[in-house]
């Protein structure tokens, strides 16, 4: 049975989902068990119309794949309908200010997605904003798809306290917002990267103050091999981020020695889950043979975006 919305328990109604710094390790926990809840409940072809007259307006200034198609998926199998704004498309690529689009967004729908590239745009735009905001993904942040890392985690092993998570690459918006994800749940996590890529240090900082209160351990590697040694899961990302082409040359110099290939992820448990947040560069941050290996989790993660969105829209809104 899928909960209405009228007996969510989160009490997270009217909130922003700008970072999961904000919330409460029960919280995050909670959405995971919403997320399960309604995949359990598609998977079954159950269905329920909790957001039915709801309308999410969607803002890209950065082009996407999974974010676009699991929102917008997302909305209608929740009863309620999404639009795709291109920024080109609104007066904000015009020259609006941030403060009158979310004024005058916030007569129009219920609540507003964007993916766009400062951090600081998101926050303007939440902080003018009388409609809850959900980041579909800055520079700084993605905690949609770290949400989505979770929950694939917590299906493949059963359990999330103690496990050993590895992520090898730049040190990015996917590895800040896992790092804050799983601190606060209790996952041991280990950014390994190339020296000048390290994670942002007061996203570090902050991600060890929640592994303090959960007992988990965040660390920062620049020895790929012995950071994945015994590793439940690992985890890497493009090399190359949206924005980021120029450096594109540097980069692949700078990573070679950080592909998740055979004789890296020999070194961690049989088992281990192989993570990344597609799209992905086979050949480059990846070997086909990995991602496309038995122990990888890729479209599985790629699906459950959708699941864990349906439970932050069902439960914000």
């Amino acid at each position: 049975m899928i909960t209405t919305q009228a007996e969510n328990t989160l009490n997270i109604k009217g909130q922003d989902f700008l970072t999961l710094a904000d919330y409460s390790p029960e919280i995050i926990k909670g959405l995971l068990d919403k997320a399960k809840q309604l995949k359990e409940a598609h998977l079954q072809g159950e269905a329920s119309s909790p957001l039915q007259g709801k309308v999410l307006g969607m803002i890209f200034e950065k082009s996407s794949t999974r974010t676009r198609v699991s929102f917008e998926a997302g909305m209608l199998q929740l009863g309620g309908h999404a639009l795709y704004l291109n920024s080109q498309d609104l007066q904000l690529g015009r020259g609006e200010s941030i403060a009158d689009t979310a004024r005058v967004l916030s007569q129009y729908v219920d609540a507003i997605m964007i993916r766009t590239f400062s951090h600081d745009k998101i926050e303007e735009l939440a902080h003018h904003a009388s409609i809850p905001v959900i980041n579909g993904l800055t520079d700084l942040y993605h905690p949609c798809q770290a949400l989505a890392d979770l929950l694939t985690i917590q299906e493949k092993k059963g359990i999330l306290k103690g496990q050993k998570l590895v992520y090898v690459g730049d040190g990015n918006n996917v590895a800040h917002s896992l790092m804050i994800a799983s601190a606060k749940v209790g996952v041991n996590i280990t950014i390994a990267c190339p020296e000048g890529y390290e994670p942002d240090s007061g996203v570090v900082k902050l991600s060890k103050e929640f592994a303090e209160q959960s007992g988990a351990e965040v660390k920062v590697s620049h020895d790929s091999l012995e950071a994945v040694k015994d590793a439940d899961a690992i985890y890497t990302d493009v090399w190359t981020s949206m924005g980021q082409e120029a450096e594109n040359e540097q980069r692949l110099n700078d990573f070679a020695k950080y592909q998740v290939n055979e004789y890296l992820v020999q070194k961690a448990k049989k088992d281990f889950v192989f993570l990344h947040c597609l799209p992905a560069h086979r050949g480059e941050e990846v070997t086909a043979g990995v991602i496309d290996g038995s122990n990888s989790a890729v479209f599985q993660q790629a699906g459950n975006r959708l699941h864990v969105q349906k439970a932050i829209l069902s439960e914000i809104l």
